[in-house]
């Protein structure tokens, strides 16, 4: 099986009539990488995939693999091979003969085909299961069946569009290992689809996180959580609280925000907006629910916040707190359980701090709805 073949997008464009699903993408892939397209429903993640793999042609632009042009050649003549959500196998066919069915199509014999039915049942630690038929396997079973049977047509890269959203929460959580382990084992690169940012941060060597057609950043799964480059990646890759206001000043990497609610507070600016921000810009400021910390009472400044608390919730390994944000918007705040009494704060005033690069600021933008 080859390995290390990537795959470029440049000036990717798409079109609809004169809907616009897919706006100048500009995407890097190395060779051997788990790259994760990441986003909402609907913002053209599977459109790119479907360019990639060849079912669609682009309105303007290249999709280049291995470096090379794949302009008029047709999915069944790329190094490609594609896994569905639906997984799509044969439910009459025993698993050893859905795995090598692209084998059958080019004409090998029923030995050669048990015997790499065989060394994939092992590395997808399925051994001895392929005389079964595939209603006769679990959820996860067929899964790794279907990524068996991609692998068997040895791609150079093997698409996966959201191919774990029917399984169950923790049946999910362990095919992610599982899957980054497989990939591992054969080396090619993985391109993944999925609007879940638990499953592109655990799996990814690098992430892009897309918008309405638009690709926002593009970074390790670290990067996109700790420095976003947009109000929408902030508020879309894991859970954030936001303060609107207007940039006061700037010194260096760090702005001074006036928020609506909280008074002037300070923040690092995002790698991505350095040299960006100028004082009265409308801004958003980005504090995530773990960042924050118990402050003494009365404690005040550029680094602290004050408001009244709604709601508690104990999820066990944290204490929630929920109190007055901004604009109508809850202010979570997430304090972890080290065995200390936690008394109830319901309808108090209760003071936070945080580090200052713990809270990112940037460009009022878009938030992200789901």
């Amino acid at each position: 099986m080859s390995a290390g073949v990537g795959v470029d997008l440049e000036n990717l464009w798409i079109r609809f009539g004169d809907f616009v699903a897919v706006r100048d993408a500009n995407v890097n892939i190395n060779g051997g990488d788990f790259f994760s397209f990441l986003g909402p429903s609907g913002c053209g993640k599977t459109t790119i995939l479907r360019a990639v793999s060849g079912f669609l042609e682009p309105s303007d632009g290249r999709v280049l693999i291995g470096g090379k042009d794949m302009k008029g050649i047709g999915p069944n003549k790329r190094p490609t091979a594609l896994i569905f959500q639906n997984l799509a196998l044969f439910p009459l066919m025993k698993v050893w003969e859905n795995i090598t069915f692209s084998m059958e199509i080019k004409g090998a014999s029923a030995r050669e085909r048990r015997k790499r039915a065989d060394e994939l049942l092992d590395m997808i630690a399925l051994p001895g299961q392929g005389d079964k038929l595939p209603s006769e396997l679990s959820g996860g079973q067929r899964q790794r069946v279907a990524i068996a049977r991609a692998l068997c047509a040895e791609p150079d890269v093997l698409l996966l569009d959201e191919p774990l959203s029917a399984l169950d929460l923790k049946l999910r959580q362990h095919m992610r290992t599982e899957l980054r382990e497989i990939q591992k084992r054969v080396g090619i690169t993985f391109i993944y689809i999925t609007h879940d940012q638990g499953e592109a941060l655990t799996m990814s060597d690098n992430i892009a996180v897309m918008r309405a057609g638009v690709i926002d950043q593009i970074g390790d799964g670290k990067s996109v959580y700790n420095d976003p480059a947009t109000a929408f990646a902030a508020s879309f890759v894991g859970e954030n609280n936001v303060f609107r206001g207007k940039v006061k000043q700037v010194s260096g990497e760090t702005a001074l925000i006036s928020t609506n609610r909280s008074g002037d507070l300070l923040a690092r600016i995002s790698t991505a907006n350095h040299g960006k921000m100028q004082p009265g810009d409308d801004a958003m400021l980005f504090i995530r629910p773990e960042a924050f910390a118990l402050a003494p009472a009365g404690a005040s400044g550029d680094h602290f916040v004050t408001a009244t608390v709604t709601n508690e919730e104990f999820e066990g390994n944290v204490f929630n707190i929920f109190m007055e944000g901004d604009g109508g918007k809850e202010l979570k705040v997430s304090l972890p359980n080290l065995g200390q009494s936690f008394d109830s704060h319901k309808g108090e005033a209760m003071t936070l701090q945080y580090d200052v690069q713990n809270a990112v600021a940037l460009p009022a933008g878009e938030l992200a709805t789901e």
